[in-house]
């Protein structure tokens, strides 16, 4: 019975005595007690009958210990919120969540320093390497989609849509202090000085938007504005008519009144990047699935299996209150097979950008 209910009841009760003994008082002594009596028991008894029924949907309660959690900026409001959700019946576990990026997540939780690894890309042959040395197994739960958004000033009227040739010939080495303007992106754009701001070099969001956009992960021109804080990126493409820049899907939405976001040509026309365009692939290059990976050795600690299980039982509902896109559910259902069967290894390591989220997410998980 909700907390509602349970007041409701008890206002009805306790009107039902008051309005008895003014019956009692006025009708004298032919008036029994006995009808509040018998109804107050009844009261109480169905009120304690339906309370332990929320029980059972909850982890049990007696878990503590702290769950370590580090890794992608882009991930870490999806683990919050479950962490946040995980909290409210299991007082006693700790879940900290740090955002070192993808990168540095990595060099933690492959030196054994933390338990859970919040990564916006797959995992790299030399971090698995890294892992291997260390002794620590990990298992690879894709567990959302996003698609990054190029974002341009509130009063950037002419670039509606890039290509992506256009958006390398900005982004690539070869155009440090060389394309500087916009008309030297098309002739058509105005004569309007090009800021550019992006992700810093530890997050997977930097690795996968220039390997989408440049061909090779890491390369890029060193002259743009780089941060691990993508509130700094939104306000640096506030601060000047012809800035632009480029983060997840998410950030954008909260700040989708201070921006502008920028459709992308991969080949096939102009594609905004909507939930929908993300999820089918459409939007390509800049569409990718979100991970967390997790310790083999971990798991064996009650409350972190625990709250793994708790992850992907809520993981759709609060993807979508945090902004990303939820995994089609018979992907969904793959990841928790592969986490039942504590299955180590990546998947999804040598997934070249550009692919699209639903292929690669088809792919079987071995």
């Amino acid at each position: 019975m909700s907390k509602k209910n349970i007041n409701r009841s008890v206002a009805t009760f306790v009107a039902g005595v008051t309005l008895a003994a003014t019956l009692a008082s006025c009708s004298g002594s032919d008036t029994k007690p006995s009808t509040p009596s018998a109804t107050s028991p009844a009261a109480t008894t169905t009120t304690a009958a339906k309370e332990p029924a929320k029980e059972p949907a909850k982890a049990p309660s007696n878990l503590s210990g702290n769950i370590t959690v580090d890794g992608s900026s882009t991930v870490a409001p999806i683990s919050k919120a479950v962490a946040e959700d995980f909290a409210k019946s299991n007082p006693g576990v700790k879940v900290p969540v740090g955002t070192s990026g993808t990168g540095g997540g990595f060099k933690k939780f492959c030196s054994g320093d933390t338990d859970i690894s919040n990564a916006s890309r797959p995992i790299k042959k030399k971090e698995a390497e890294d892992c291997q040395k260390a002794g620590v197994e990990f298992i690879e739960l894709p567990i959302a989609v996003d698609g990054l958004t190029v974002v341009v000033n509130k009063e950037n009227t002419w670039a509606k849509c890039l290509t992506v040739a256009e958006l390398k010939k900005m982004w690539e080495p070869d155009a440090e202090g060389k394309i500087t303007s916009w008309d030297q992106i098309r002739p058509d754009f105005p004569k309007e000085t090009i800021a550019l701001f992006g992700a810093g070099a530890d997050s997977g969001t930097f690795d996968y938007f220039t390997e989408a956009i440049n061909g090779k992960s890491k390369v890029i021109r060193k002259d743009y504005q780089p941060s691990e804080d993508d509130n700094i990126i939104v306000k640096g493409v506030q601060g000047g008519k012809g800035a632009i820049g480029f983060f997840g899907v998410s950030y954008y939405e909260e700040n989708a009144k201070k921006l502008n976001a920028v459709e992308v040509d991969g080949g096939k026309g102009c594609v905004s990047p909507t939930a929908e365009n993300i999820n089918s692939g459409k939007y390509a290059p800049l569409s990718r699935p979100l991970f967390i990976y997790v310790s083999k050795k971990a798991i064996a600690r009650p409350e972190v299996k625990a709250f793994i299980e708790f992850y992907l039982n809520k993981d759709e509902k609060l993807v979508k209150e945090v902004g990303y896109v939820p995994l089609p559910g018979d992907a969904l259902t793959k990841v928790k097979e592969r986490f039942t069967k504590a299955a180590v290894g990546s998947t999804f390591m040598d997934a070249p950008a550009g692919v699209s989220v639903a292929e690669l997410l088809a792919k079987d998980l071995k």
